[in-house]
């Protein structure tokens, strides 16, 4: 095996089957086949229809990533797929594939975190992580704040939302507002036009009493019904509802929470560095003010390039490369899918 080890990443936690590799920490391809369009008329994902997409999809997606990459599948030296969390079908057909491959190419699996593979892809952008970093993780599933000390072996969960994920709170505002699926770039899209202190919507638990108890934890389903009931108001009272205000206010309401305890959990946990990842972190106003917030309070903020933070296969192929290179020991070949896989498992 060379020095760097050529790992090959599967990524079917949800609507997107991603193929990356990578080799060491040098990202060679990152091919992604979409099903999102199958899944815009119902106004969210279908689990059954993702699977079948990615059954679809597999082999000719490994097929242009090899060929991306300039490498031959019996040059990898190790693989990676998502284990959980994520829909259980469409991860079953994701850890499948792996094991047939591993098995006929005779090399090591590796069954990684999906959430620990958002952290580690920043490794491609930026090098090294810095240990310990505080990772915020905001997708369409999730919305974690994580102590990372080694994204290799210990990730400890400090909160997440009790509720709706931020970005399923961006998709039920936008069809609240008419704008299509998936809601999280056409809010992005109306608010840079509309004023964000035109309506006053709620911080979900960041009120003195709340923060006793959640003091990390993110709520966003109170935050969703203010939109609604604002909403209501105004097409009952028969006046035009403002689109690009409402997109405004509310996404200003959900970054201003997520960037505001993320920076305390820095600051509390003496930590100097923090990630910020997933699918909403591709979001302009979250990237804009989590750098705002952070230069004030002196702490380094990294954010892997936008087509790195929604679910690809190279952060799978990113973890799985680390794996490697610190020795890690690979998974069994009848790894089980988990599809709620708790985050302080980095592999399975």
């Amino acid at each position: 095996m060379a020095d760097e080890p050529l790992v090959l990443g599967i990524e079917t936690s949800c609507d997107e089957t991603g193929i990356g590799l990578v080799r060491g920490t040098r990202l060679l391809a990152d091919a992604v086949a979409s099903s999102v369009d199958e899944h815009a008329r119902f106004g969210g994902v279908v689990p059954e229809v993702a699977s079948r997409a990615h059954l679809e999809a597999m082999v000719p997606t490994i097929e242009r990533a090899c060929d991306d990459a300039g490498v031959r599948l019996a040059d990898v030296d190790a693989l990676a797929v998502t284990s959980g969390p994520g829909l259980a079908g469409a991860l079953t057909v994701g850890v499948a594939a792996a094991k047939a491959l591993a098995v006929g190419l005779g090399v090591r699996l590796h069954g990684v975190n999906h959430l620990a593979a958002h952290v580690a892809v920043d490794v491609l952008e930026h090098g090294p992580l810095p240990e310990p970093t505080i990772a915020l993780l905001v997708s369409g599933g999730h919305s974690s704040l994580l102590l990372v000390p080694d994204v290799t072996a210990s990730v400890q969960p400090l909160g997440r939302t009790i509720d709706d994920a931020a970005g399923e709170a961006f998709d039920k505002v936008a069809r609240l507002l008419g704008l299509p699926f998936p809601g999280g770039p056409w809010i992005d899209r109306e608010a840079r036009s509309g004023d964000a202190k035109a309506i006053d919507f709620p911080r979900g638990l960041t009120a003195s009493h709340d923060l006793e108890r959640h003091r990390y934890d993110f709520s966003f389903s109170g935050l969703k019904t203010a939109v609604a009931r604002w909403v209501e108001r105004r097409e009952a009272a028969g006046e035009p509802v403002p689109v690009a205000d409402v997109a405004a206010a509310f996404q200003e309401a959900v970054v201003d929470v997520l960037t505001r305890k993320a920076v305390a959990a820095c600051r509390e946990n003496g930590v100097g560095h923090m990630l910020l990842g997933g699918g909403v972190a591709a979001n302009s106003r979250l990237r804009a003010m989590a750098q705002e917030r952070c230069d004030a309070a002196g702490i380094e903020l990294r954010v892997p390039r936008p087509s790195l933070c929604t679910d690809n296969g190279a952060m799978v192929a990113a973890l799985g490369a680390q794996l490697e290179l610190r020795g890690r020991p690979a998974s069994a070949l009848d790894l089980p899918v988990d599809s709620a896989l708790p985050v302080t498992t980095v592999q399975v």
